[in-house]
């Protein structure tokens, strides 16, 4: 199992930030890359709230984890500190044994100089047939839509 950690900046504050990581509506509109739909089956925001979301790919050439266009996990939420962390335990939704087992996501926000939000985003114990770079590739782009959702605010 690899992990992967990506730094992104936002500017605007770590509350702001903080809603988008929390929000069902937001998660929807950031948390998922370019050439994908999100659709966000369960979302409940508190220490041991579950969390369903399934990404599908918007060409039928894409190849799913769960389906054959589609990637959908299912977990908790570990831990939430308002405007500083939030931490998810998920695995998806697969038959195939090279992409299963829990991974961790850890968001760490943390003030900036310039006023706006560091984001430092780790994700641990990626299965084996998840490859850290399209992981990590994945993550970076999803970032970048968090922050101009929430730059757009």
């Amino acid at each position: 199992m690899s992990s992967t950690q990506i730094r992104c900046h936002v500017n605007a504050p770590r509350a702001s930030v903080y809603r988008a990581l929390v929000d069902a509506r937001a998660i929807a509109a950031w948390r998922v890359p370019p050439g994908m739909t999100s659709h966000v089956h369960a979302f409940d925001p508190r220490e041991g709230g579950l969390i369903r979301i399934s990404l599908t790919y918007d060409v039928p050439t894409g190849t799913g984890k769960t389906t054959a266009h589609t990637d959908t996990y299912h977990g908790r939420f570990v831990r939430l500190v308002q405007d500083e962390q939030v931490v998810e335990v998920v695995e998806f939704e697969t038959e195939d044994p090279a992409l299963r087992g829990e991974m961790t996501l850890t968001l760490t926000l943390t003030d900036a100089a310039d006023g706006g939000t560091d984001v430092l985003a780790v994700h641990e114990g990626l299965p084996r047939g998840v490859p850290a770079e399209d992981n990590e590739t994945g993550w970076r782009l999803s970032l970048a839509r968090l922050a101009a959702l929430v730059e757009a605010r």
